[in-house]
């Protein structure tokens, strides 16, 4: 039967949905602690070199996608490749790292907003981790949760011309900080390094969670209404343009703060108000932040539940994840789920912000592992395959995005310096391992369970 999806998206909902989804709002409320840990140099290190890592394996991903435009995208490639119970991995990893970026968001709005109205922060419930936990920013987040949601049922356009709007106020916001720092004073953007090498590998991991989000295109590959070859360009360029973004606030934050500065809180935020010498600059900031944010979110519900959808399709999820609303069309059993997880977060408080960035990071990595071994394994055994956008030099560039990959997860690891931090980040990946492995016993026994995501339809 029919899978029910419309083909809606334009060129210019496609960049904005994936550029808005790698541009949340840790650029606003994150900049000051990469500095702090790498330096203004080493941050930029750790950006170029994790953005080359995830720059090559969008190239894999841009002929897969335009290949197999499918809902699910990664599921749908590694499937073909591997089978089930490899696909079933991978696409449960990429859930958790798309789930770590709506509940992140959903904890952090809270702290924008007090940022913005000092002392709204009321009804103290408990500390965890060192962070107060206040029932007004907890309905913050939730109300915010709820909203989000609730556009992502009603339908991808409407969240996709919603995605265009926010994109385009903080884009604005964002070059005028920039226009401002270069050609104004800096106090030179030193030190250049902190912590050496470890330094820079702790900026690193959370590379991956910041740009992941470009696979938001694949994921809602049913729903774009370009030729493929299309599909496959776009997603390259949204890449390049983050790095770039990154880069950019970076060395502007680097040049309007002084060196002892490094760790403040909303880092962006105080920057711009430096550089424009006035108070409402950094409010300003800040609601560009909270634009970002929404991007963000709007796309990884748009993602994220595109994904639960596929998996559940091929039967390795319950059913009802595989239903499509009657009047919109949209996975709303998925987006809702997700939903209950958006209103969970904000009763951690701020200390989660970090674990969600951390196990995103390790989570999406490992997805990236498989969809790098299944677009080097369809070379090999199908190089009759119609791809409409076929990266030159593909063995090459696939096995550097896969060694570059592997590269980026031992850094996760026991041993090394910025390894995830036990128990709260090791716990939080356990969990998922555990709850999948259930999944994954129980999908056997359903009714579609192995069903081929490519043929099914």
């Amino acid at each position: 039967m029919s899978n029910g999806f419309a083909k809606v998206l334009s060129r210019k909902e496609v960049i904005t949905l994936a550029f808005g989804a790698m541009i949340g709002w840790s650029w606003v409320l994150m900049s000051g602690v990469w500095l702090q840990r790498a330096g203004s140099v080493g941050t930029l290190l750790a950006f170029a070199i994790g953005g080359l890592a995830i720059l090559l394996i969008s190239l894999t991903y841009a002929e897969l996608a335009s290949a197999m435009p499918r809902a699910g995208g990664e599921h749908v490639y590694t499937h073909r490749a591997f089978g089930p119970g490899i696909s079933f991995i991978c696409t449960w990893a990429l859930i958790m790292a798309y789930t770590t970026v709506p509940m992140f968001e959903a904890t952090a709005l809270p702290t924008a907003i007090e940022y913005l109205f000092p002392g709204i922060a009321k009804g103290y419930l408990w500390t965890i981790a060192g962070a107060e936990v206040h029932l007004s920013l907890v309905i913050i987040g939730i109300s915010a949760s709820l909203l989000v949601c609730w556009i992502n049922v009603r339908g991808i356009k409407i969240a996709a011309a919603l995605q265009g709007y926010i994109t385009l106020a903080f884009l604005l916001v964002g070059i005028s900080f920039f226009v401002r720092s270069l050609g104004g004073s800096s106090s030179g953007a030193e030190p250049f390094f902190i912590n050496g090498a470890a330094g820079v590998m702790s900026v690193l991991i959370m590379v991956p969670a910041l740009l992941v989000g470009f696979d938001v295109i694949p994921q809602s590959a049913e729903e774009i209404n370009l030729p493929r070859r299309e599909i496959g360009k776009w997603l390259v360029i949204s890449v390049a343009m983050a790095v770039a973004w990154y880069g950019l606030i970076t060395l502007c934050v680097a040049l309007a703060l002084e060196p002892g500065e490094y760790g403040i809180t909303m880092g962006t935020a105080v920057a711009n108000e430096r550089v424009f010498g006035a108070g409402w600059a950094g409010d300003l900031m800040v609601a560009a932040g909270i634009a970002g944010m929404l991007t963000s979110w709007n796309a990884f519900i748009v993602g994220g539940s595109r994904v639960i959808y596929a998996l559940a399709r091929s039967g390795m999820l319950p059913p009802i994840f595989a239903r499509l609303h009657p009047r919109y069309h949209t996975p709303y059993a998925a987006i809702w789920m997700l939903c209950s997880l958006c209103v969970v977060a904000p009763f951690f408080g701020k200390t989660i912000l970090i674990w969600l960035v951390d196990t995103g990071s390790f989570a999406v990595m490992i997805s990236f592992i498989f969809v790098c071994a299944a677009f080097l394994k369809l070379r090999r055994t199908e190089p009759e395959l119609e791809r409409p956008f076929r990266v030159p030099h593909g063995q090459l560039v696939g096995r550097l995005a896969l060694w570059l990959s592997v590269g980026i997860v031992l850094i996760f690891l026991p041993g090394s310096p910025s390894a995830l931090i036990w128990p709260y980040e090791w716990v939080m990946v356990l969990i998922w391992v555990v709850l999948g492995s259930v999944l994954y016993r129980r999908s056997r026994h359903l009714p579609q369970a192995g069903a081929d995501p490519v043929s099914s339809s």
